[in-house]
């Protein structure tokens, strides 16, 4: 980001609004103190927090990180909330009451000794906004805290910030792309442009009155906006997947039968639809989709793939080689970072590529998807809505029979959610079959002709 100028006064509560790969991490990362040293990238200007260098001023901000994978770093809910308190030197007799309050207010209502590698990503976003806010910081900085949540959970974790900053007097600055969740508890909205600079600023009711064409520009997700239908084919439709009697159950480190998340699971994954799988957090949607993706093994019942999709392999995705899979079916993970093999962004793309005919495809998603600019980029450090955008090109660039995505949608403004949408919808319309994993509603409306609830699994509602 470039010639930033802004100054945020003692307990005021911001909405930081802007396009993917603006800089809104960032600047919260600087303002945190963790933007790194010289080595990390250049710097000019000026960035103070209480008058000092925010590195000096550690233990006054609490930085909820747009990745919550990244920010577990115990082995156990109860030590992983108390880790930044011990670090700050709160006496050990308080300890446990800010745990149990913390974890109270984000609604995460799980064992203290339950392992952080267990819990689904949804639960790891409260899991990490509860150990900031154990921490009592007086200036709370919040990555897209939201966006991995079922609705319950975004109401959760909304109403224990808002608590949060009632009870402390802290200062608030949250990233997100969308406006509806934040506008009643922020007194400010600040929109950045494509390069980092203030474009719009002031109270939310002007800013989403006078600036409305600006925010649109910028890709931001304004309060009622409803994205277009995109119709799907008529018809019933045959099925590229289905299941039989399924049991799901997410892997656990020297854990020999984790306990089962779902089970008793009979769907069918049609050949040019899209099939959405929806339930609160923690209920196996992204073990489901890693299950049908052929990358776990079902435990117990089976996954068969139809004629069409296997080509002449087994039936069954998870005994198919590396190679057979990544022709048939793609897979995007929740977090990208578990999928990227190269150093550069154009490599990441042409490493699953064929022939000529696939790179110069891939080239062109780069363009589609506004990363052609980043080519030579390391993929790791690119935005978490370019990351995201970066998994999806790679996934489709084979063309594979069968696509499953984890949160497709998640970081992406308002422009580059319909790019990624419309990419979809051609894949479906090419009789693709596509099951996404998410609670982005407006993907559901737009695209989905199929909803499967995990809390009632035994048919898909059409």
């Amino acid at each position: 980001m470039t010639g930033l100028d802004l100054e945020i006064g003692a307990g005021e509560r911001v909405l930081l609004l802007g396009p993917s790969g603006a800089g809104k991490s960032t600047l919260l990362h600087a303002l945190a103190g963790v933007l790194g040293g010289e080595e990390d990238g250049a710097s000019t200007g000026e960035l103070t927090l209480d008058g000092e260098a925010p590195i000096r001023r550690r233990g006054v901000a609490g930085l909820v990180l747009q990745d919550p994978d990244t920010q577990a770093v115990l082995a156990r809910v109860g030590d992983d909330v108390g880790f930044a308190c011990e670090n700050l030197g709160v006496p050990a007799s308080a300890i446990p009451e800010r745990v149990r309050q913390a974890l109270d207010d984000v609604g995460l209502d799980v064992a203290l000794d339950r392992s952080t590698s267990a819990l689904s990503g949804g639960q790891k976003q409260r899991l990490a906004l509860a150990g900031v806010l154990a921490m009592r910081p007086r200036l709370l900085l919040l990555d897209e805290p939201t966006a991995n949540l079922d609705p319950e959970g975004v109401r959760e974790v909304r109403d224990a910030v808002q608590r949060s900053t009632a009870r402390t007097g802290a200062t608030l600055v949250v990233v997100e792309h969308r406006v509806d969740v934040w506008v009643d508890l922020v007194d400010r909205i600040v929109v950045l442009g494509s390069d980092g600079e203030v474009i719009a600023d002031g109270a939310p009711s002007a800013v989403l009155v006078e600036a409305r064409a600006v925010l649109e520009a910028a890709g931001v997700w304004l309060p009622g906006e409803r994205p277009a239908r995109r119709p799907g084919p008529d018809g019933a439709a045959p099925p590229a997947l289905r299941t039989v009697d399924l049991s799901i159950a997410r892997p656990l480190f020297g854990v020999r039968r984790p306990p089962r998340v779902a089970k008793g699971l009979n769907v069918e994954i049609g050949q040019g639809r899209v099939t959405a799988v929806l339930g609160p957090n923690g209920a196996g949607k992204s073990t489901l989709a890693l299950t049908l993706a052929g990358l776990l093994e079902p435990a117990a019942g089976e996954v068969v793939a139809s004629g069409e999709v296997r080509a002449g392999a087994s039936p069954h995705p998870h005994r198919w080689r590396s190679r057979e899979l990544a022709d048939r079916i793609a897979m995007v993970f929740q977090e990208p970072e578990h999928q990227f093999l190269t150093a550069r962004v154009r490599q990441e793309l042409h490493l699953g590529a064929r022939d000529e005919a696939e790179r110069s495809r891939a080239d062109a998603m780069l363009e589609r998807l506004g990363l052609s600019a980043l080519a030579d980029a390391n993929p790791f450090t690119l935005s978490g809505g370019e990351k995201r955008r970066l998994a999806v090109a790679s996934a489709l660039v084979r063309r594979p029979r069968v696509v499953v995505l984890d949160e497709p949608t998640f970081g992406q403004d308002r422009r580059t959610w319909d790019v990624v949408v419309d990419l979809l919808a051609e894949l479906r319309a090419d009789g693709r079959a596509i099951l996404t994993v998410t609670h982005d509603e407006h993907l559901v409306d737009a695209l989905a002709d199929a909803v499967l609830p995990l809390g009632a699994p035994q048919e898909v509602r059409r």
